[in-house]
């Protein structure tokens, strides 16, 4: 046993749960320290106050008289509680969070200095920030950013320091960031659905996304993890044989919390009740050290923020308990990988959920038109959809009969799928009162009796409704949710913003009422984008060829995915929007080519230098060890040494051909990989995903091999039992 594993192995075994207490009642500590609309009241005046409420609720300006307020009581409160530092904290393209870090210190001459900080380090920062990917829109030497202060998204004080949730556009204006189109998308879609819902109140205003995530996660000794190569610099293990009891027995999925991962649990949710993440649930996954944690449901902008935000803290919570955490969607073989289900609605300002069936055939009617048109949007736009959770590490899970297929389908149940055929029999144009009220009474009065026994929930499905909301199922774990839900909100808006259009033509072009339009424009969308329905199993062959039958499209590779994004039918969608310009949306796109490539050639450099300088070194020394040993029986038996001697020169021999295909394969995927870094682009992500990847498993496979074959004494590299079991 190599000392790295013998060490790491010797750690966990000593380890002790770290002890949390906890004083305080949840409720008491929530948004501690968030300088939320509670903080506002008792620290800013009442213009400021008023003013940055105005700023959250209508979009307006803030004015610098008012910056200033705001800033000189933001720090006073955030001195208070400890801080020292203030950072404007952004989401870059890269899919992580950044700050940097400025003092409030500073000198005033004689030797003396103050803390300061103004409106306008508040409300805009000049970080430079040139490394960061911006896939063209500007050149290395012209490093100059902005970040500026979303007012929608409170800040919050992380250790000793002020976070200010920004966004980060180029000095000629395009988004940098995943916030910003966002912010965008949202704007739309509010307008868009306002102005749909006013079909049936008057007294709407504003419609609100929201968004639940799911965060699925992995935890692994910290010791454990130190001793992989693999896990360290890729996130994954890149070799393992699979142990012998994993996940078959369903016994860790919502089985009893491990002491230590209760723990880090319980660390991890008191520090989101002071940065006011509202946490609720959490659990053991299928797979084992394989956890969950959930939130109840936010705002869309504040609920990426929060969830980009959670994932930052996860890691440093887990480094206190000696664990890391793994975030990628498939980080060990042979075992469930991980998602984040991300459970989307719209919510107006009188309260209402409009993907929720209400108690009248009114109600019910706009809950079908947000309902069918959000599946349309989906039909109409199911490869952009797919394209917004395209990624390396996602290519790993989608449709690895454990997670939703690469093709776009939506569950909807055998209940709604009947009312909706109901509706698709609406006759054309003009209703008899006796038809408006048959269809108004004996099919849209009785949804809400119909969801009561619409709970069963297709697991295999990418975009489920389940109840009151959809599911979009397909997010990987590692995800910013802002590119799905960007996406998704943008899609939604259009189909909204064009359904109003075509309702109006026929109120006010062919004299119908406005319900009798509403039903036929239903009934066309019904009709229309009726083949991405699907309540089977998504894992299926069948499914795959009866989807091509139906049009819909099966992209298991991001580079083959993520073309959707730059097709002139999703340009003109983002721009036709105001979500992104043509700049904005092919420089995505490059910097998701770019990172694709860059993370497989990683991973082809990784298990390159673990076949070579960890395994075959390893394979040799035991070869040696067997060779000695058959040595030792021909000097003992002579002749006879062959026929005892079998099973090891037979080893021998298997030994022998592992190594040799490790190495072939190694050379081989080097002289792909030296190809492919000479192209750019499409090109270079084609070549590493059709030319370099597939080594990989190659090399696994005989790698895999020789774990099983030589003295575990011996092995290098800490096995799948050792890594998935905590202690």
């Amino acid at each position: 046993m190599s000392k790295l594993r013998f060490n790491a192995l010797k750690e966990t075994v000593n380890r002790k749960p770290v002890e949390i207490k906890e004083e305080k009642k949840r409720s008491e500590i929530f948004g501690e320290n968030v300088f939320n609309e509670n903080t506002m009241r008792n620290f800013l005046t009442k213009e400021a106050f008023e003013g940055v409420m105005s700023a959250i609720d209508h979009g307006t300006k803030i004015d610098r008289k008012i910056a200033d307020q705001v800033a000189s009581s933001m720090k006073a409160w955030a001195m208070s509680k400890g801080a020292t530092h203030y950072t404007h904290w952004f989401q870059p393209l890269t899919g992580g969070t950044a700050e940097k870090h400025d003092a409030f210190f500073e000198p005033i001459g004689g030797g003396m200095a103050m803390e300061k900080f103004g409106g306008g380090q508040l409300v805009q920062q000049e970080p430079d920030a040139s490394s960061f990917p911006n896939g063209g829109i500007r050149n290395t030497f012209e490093a100059r950013g902005y970040t500026a202060w979303d007012p929608t998204s409170p800040a919050f004080i992380f250790g000793t320091t002020l976070c200010i949730p920004t966004v980060f556009v180029a000095y000629t204006g395009e988004a940098l960031d995943y916030k910003t189109p966002l912010l965008r998308a949202l704007h739309a879609v509010d307008d868009a659905a306002t102005a749909v819902c006013k079909y049936f109140d008057k007294n709407v205003k504003k419609v609100t996304s929201s968004l639940g995530w799911e965060q699925e996660y992995f935890l692994v000794d910290s010791a454990l993890a130190a001793s992989r190569p693999d896990i360290i610099l890729t996130g994954r293990t890149l070799l393992g044989h699979s142990p012998a009891k994993g996940q078959q027995l369903d016994d860790h999925y919502f089985g009893s919390i491990p002491n230590r991962a209760l723990n880090f649990m319980r660390d991890l949710e008191h520090e989101c009740m002071l940065l006011g993440i509202p946490v609720k649930t959490r659990h053991n996954e299928v797979a084992p050290n394989q956890f969950e944690l959930a939130p109840i449901y936010e705002e869309s902008n504040l609920a990426v923020d929060h969830n980009s935000l959670l994932m930052d803290v996860m890691g440093k919570v887990a480094s206190r308990h000696n664990f890391k955490v793994l975030l990628h969607e498939k980080p060990f073989a042979g075992i469930n990988g991980s998602g984040k289900h991300n459970n989307w609605s719209l919510a107006t300002d009188t309260g209402v959920n409009l993907l929720s069936p209400g108690k009248t055939p009114m109600s019910n009617l706009q809950f079908l038109t947000f309902f069918v048109n959000t599946i349309k949007a989906v039909y109409d736009n199911e490869e952009l959809l797919r394209a917004a959770i395209a990624s390396a590490s996602n290519d790993h899970r989608l449709g690895a009969n454990e997670a939703p297929p690469a093709i776009i389908s939506v569950f909807i149940g055998d209940q709604l799928t009947k009312v909706l055929k109901e509706l698709e029999g609406v006759t054309k144009g003009k209703l008899s009162p006796q038809e408006k009220t048959d269809l108004k009474l004996n099919v849209v009065g009785k949804i809400p009796d119909v969801l009561l026994d619409n709970t069963d929930r297709n697991r295999t499905s990418p975009f489920a409704f389940t109840g009151n909301k959809f599911e979009f199922r397909a997010v990987g774990s590692m995800a910013n949710c802002a590119n799905p839900m960007t996406v998704l909100n943008t899609i939604v808006a259009k189909q909204l913003k064009d359904f109003k259009i075509e309702v109006d033509k026929l109120v006010d072009g062919k004299g119908l009422k406005k319900d009798e339009a509403v039903f036929n424009v239903l009934r066309e969308y019904i009709k229309a984008s009726k083949n991405v329905l699907f309540e089977g199993n998504g894992y299926s062959e069948e499914w795959e060829k009866e989807a091509k039958k139906r049009g819909l499209s099966n992209n298991k590779t991001t580079p083959e995915a993520i073309k959707a994004k730059i097709s002139k039918k999703s340009i003109a969608l983002f721009e036709e929007m105001n979500v992104m310009n043509k700049v904005e949306v092919m420089a995505r796109h490059e910097i998701e080519l770019e990172e694709y490539t860059k993370r497989l050639q990683i991973e082809s450099r990784v298990i390159g230098d673990i076949a070579r300088n960890h395994v075959i070194p390893t394979a040799i020394m035991y070869q040696n060890t067997l060779i000695k040993n058959v040595t030792g029986l021909k000097e003992i038996f002579g002749a006879n040494f062959k026929k005892i001697a079998a099973e090891q020169m037979d080893l021998i021999e298997k030994i022998s051909g592992h190594i040799a295909t490790i190495n072939s394969k190694v050379e081989l995927m080097i002289e792909e990989r030296k190809k492919a870094n000479k192209l750019h682009g499409q090109k270079a992500a084609d070549a590493y995903c059709n030319n370099v990847k597939p080594f990989f498993e190659e090399i696994r496979y005989h790698c895999d091999k020789l774990e099983l074959m030589i003295d575990d004494e011996q092995w290098p590299l800490t096995k799948y039992r050792e890594l998935l079991f905590i202690r």
